[in-house]
């Protein structure tokens, strides 16, 4: 798998994928190496959303003026 691929290229590779093994008409060895290849694009999926979610992290003025790392979109009251 090419580990460049785009969240959304890797993400409708997998659906691709479920839709072939989820069909029931594949022979078992080509059910194993898509399966394979799902696997491996299900963790480069959550690599990116996780790469992601730390980029969105903002650093934030606490209220005593130190700085304070935090999730954007979460406020002081969550």
């Amino acid at each position: 798998m090419d580990t460049s691929m785009s969240f959304e290229a890797a993400l409708k590779r997998l659906e691709e994928i479920v839709e072939k093994l989820e069909s029931g008409d594949i022979e078992i060895e080509r059910a194993l190496k898509l399966f394979e290849e799902g696997t491996k694009l299900a963790r480069t999926c959550q690599k990116k959303l996780s790469s992601v979610e730390r980029r969105i992290e903002i650093l934030k003025k606490g209220k005593n003026g130190e700085d304070v790392l935090e999730l954007f979109g979460e406020t002081e009251e969550d």
